[in-house]
């Protein structure tokens, strides 16, 4: 079914919008909506993705610089662009090491430094899933998500647990229900004492075959950490801002701090 006019209208006036393409430390991310009738380079409007998505008429393609920083910032604004298509029932599915780049459409021209991490698909989804579908969430345990103690610390790097009821504790649950590679969760969460405070720290997979494709795939998984934490927070009045120090400094093998959001003194 193809998207309805005022839905491809709604699409591309979001992606026009400043405001929604800017990432948590100010880098513009750019989309490209791709119709999958008019782009001549597919075979049989699958733009290479192994036979995945099918039916799909139309994709959004998302372009980075390949940068540490901006692959985070493009993870987070992505993210929040696959949250709004869900809001008008429209369908998406990350694609990052499932479809071929070189059968993009040719008018998408990049410049040296810029890649294509990932696309999504965008339709009017089944209603029931199909057999496909179905055994690849199973493989990659999709439906299953780590613990509170596995992701969530204090000051201490003592676990979390769910029980404590902390000020943001929808949101933090809302990162622990976020998209991710391979359904990785490659997240570790510190909360301060005073609650006010929660560093954003990257734990990598160790030999990832994601991160073989030129790129550092993880980096997304944590803007996606990000935007559903506040976003949530942002929806329950609860306002911040990113930082680029942690307050508790860790140090050990795998883990990489990457933001730290501070909320602000009048909420």
């Amino acid at each position: 079914q193809k998207i309805s006019g005022s839905d491809l209208k709604k699409i591309e006036n979001y992606i026009r919008e400043d405001k929604n393409l800017i990432g948590p430390f100010g880098t513009k991310i750019k989309f490209k909506v791709i119709s999958t009738l008019e782009n001549k380079t597919t075979e049989n409007g699958k733009i290479g993705t192994y036979g995945v998505i099918k039916n799909a008429k139309a994709y959004i393609v998302g372009i980075s610089v390949n940068d540490s920083r901006e692959l985070v910032e493009y993870g987070y604004v992505f993210q929040k662009l696959i949250l709004y298509l869900t809001s008008l029932g429209i369908g998406t599915c990350w694609l990052g090491g499932t479809f071929t780049r070189d059968k993009l459409d040719k008018s998408i021209t990049l410049n040296d430094k810029e890649i294509i991490p990932c696309i999504t698909p965008i339709g009017y989804p089944l209603e029931k899933r199909s057999l496909l579908e179905r055994a690849m969430r199973i493989a990659v345990k999709a439906d299953n998500r780590k613990d509170w103690d596995e992701i969530f610390f204090d000051e201490q790097l003592n676990p979390i647990d769910k029980s404590r009821k902390e000020i943001l504790s929808t949101p933090l649950e809302m990162v622990r229900l976020g998209p991710s590679a391979s359904n990785k969760q490659p997240w570790v969460i510190i909360v301060s004492k005073d609650l006010n405070h929660y560093d954003f720290y990257l734990e990598k997979t160790e030999n990832y075959p994601g991160n073989k494709m030129g790129f550092e795939m993880q980096k997304i998984d944590i803007g996606i950490a990000m935007c559903h934490f506040e976003l949530t927070s942002n929806e329950m009045g609860i306002k911040g801002v990113w930082k680029d120090k942690p307050f508790k400094e860790i140090s050990k093998k795998g883990i990489e701090f990457i933001a730290s959001f501070e909320i602000n003194e009048n909420n």
